[in-house]
């Protein structure tokens, strides 16, 4: 696959992976009493407090004065002029949010150049495999999080899926450029924009009915416990599921793309106490917030159906049966009945036989002759995807929402 492929691959497997980037997770009950140690995270110390109780005191109080003040629109069109990490902030945003942007566009002092540099070229060699893992895999396990996938439909930007997606697709594909932190590149800048959504997501949220009668007790939305979901959701399904795959990936490596996603953690606001330092961390944070939160809702399945029906409109090629039976061999059929995907007894079986020997290929374990066409198939119809995707796509601009969900 040539870097052009890679980029988009990447690009939209973040657009539907990342779409918890702008959400949050499930009920309050739904999980143990949180006894992870901050001992096993990149601060090495901490209180301890659940993040379930936590958010984010920086970013919340400005971004509610903010949206109380009114005038969203005006501040939406300066901020769409600051793409690159390296530019001055516009000259026209409030005095407040100017302040906490330049705050929080600041790398933490732990973060490696040489790591960060590492991963993006990971990501040119894995691309493959990331952007079917964040697209069909992340993306949509997320609707399986009741809490992501309710503050996603009841958001503003769950009136229209297909701009949400262009929209989360900065994310997934700017953490994996190969200047993501790079003055020229433009992680930090969409970092910091899409923790001002959270904080205004999290003061609009609130007051919408429908969010709150269906929040499982929850008050103030996408808590520190709620972003960590969502990043295991990524991060640490996808690292797990490479392995599985046996692809190979060497323990630098490995310790490199972990490093991109502890960064990304902290410029998302989450504090430095609860980003797990290793992947054996991550691995059991993960299994404490993310494994037992999974369920299906209402909500979930009717974001689901919208995803499937947007990749399917997107490519024919890529139709909603073929969806379904890779994302069901990647998810497992567990969550795979939780968001409704559909059975599919023939392709199914196919997909299980044939994905294995394609990575087995490409990581050069065995000859071209023993891949079956179905694989071929499966990764062009991907390729496809992505480039109608991309050709559909307009340029996109992580916005500040004035408003919730119209009823």
């Amino acid at each position: 696959m040539d870097g052009l492929s890679r980029r988009k691959m990447l690009m939209t497997g973040g657009a539907l992976g990342a779409l918890g980037a702008l959400g949050a997770a499930t009920p309050a009950d739904a999980r143990p009493p949180w006894t992870w140690a901050p001992s096993s995270s990149v601060a090495n110390s901490g209180a301890g407090a659940d993040p379930q109780w936590v958010w984010d005191e920086e970013a919340d109080p400005v971004l509610a004065a903010v949206l109380d003040r009114g005038g969203i629109a005006a501040i939406n069109e300066q901020l769409a002029t600051w793409t690159r990490n390296d530019q001055a902030l516009p000259t026209g945003l409030p005095a407040d949010l100017r302040e906490f942007m330049n705050t929080a566009r600041q790398l933490p002092s732990w973060a490696d150049r040489d790591k960060l540099d590492r991963a993006s070229r990971i990501n040119a060699k894995k691309g493959i495999y990331i952007g079917a893992l964040y697209g069909l895999g992340s993306g949509l396990m997320s609707t399986a999080i009741p809490r992501e996938s309710r503050a996603v439909y009841y958001s503003k930007g769950g009136a229209d899926m297909k701009d949400r997606i262009a929209k989360t697709a900065k994310l997934g594909y700017d953490i994996g450029a190969t200047d993501a932190y790079l003055p020229q590149g433009s992680m930090i800048v969409t970092a910091v924009k899409t923790r001002m959504v959270h904080a205004a997501v999290r003061h609009l949220l609130p007051q919408s009915p429908a969010w709150t009668q269906t929040s499982g007790g929850q008050t103030t939305p996408i808590s520190q416990a709620d972003i960590l979901v969502t990043w295991h959701s990524l991060a640490t399904f996808v690292m797990r599921k490479m392995k599985e795959w046996g692809v190979r990936i060497s323990a630098d490596d490995a310790a490199a793309y972990l490093h991109v996603w502890q960064v990304s953690a902290h410029m998302l606001g989450v504090r430095d106490e609860y980003v797990p330092a290793s992947w054996d961390a991550a691995d059991a944070q993960s299994r404490q917030l993310l494994d037992p939160v999974l369920a299906s809702t209402p909500e979930g399945k009717a974001l689901t159906d919208v995803l499937l029906g947007i990749v399917a409109q997107l490519d024919a090629g890529l139709t909603r049966p073929l969806i379904s039976a890779f994302s069901r061999y990647t998810l497992g059929d567990r969550i795979g009945d939780m968001i409704g995907l559909s059975r599919e007894p023939i392709l199914e079986p196919l997909i299980a036989t044939a994905w294995p020997l394609l990575v087995a290929f490409r990581e050069g374990l065995i000859p071209l002759p023993a891949i079956p066409a179905i694989a071929w198939t499966l990764e062009e119809a991907l390729r496809r995807f992505v480039l109608v995707f991309l050709n559909e796509a307009r340029p996109i601009a992580i916005t500040i929402p004035d408003t919730n969900r119209p009823s």
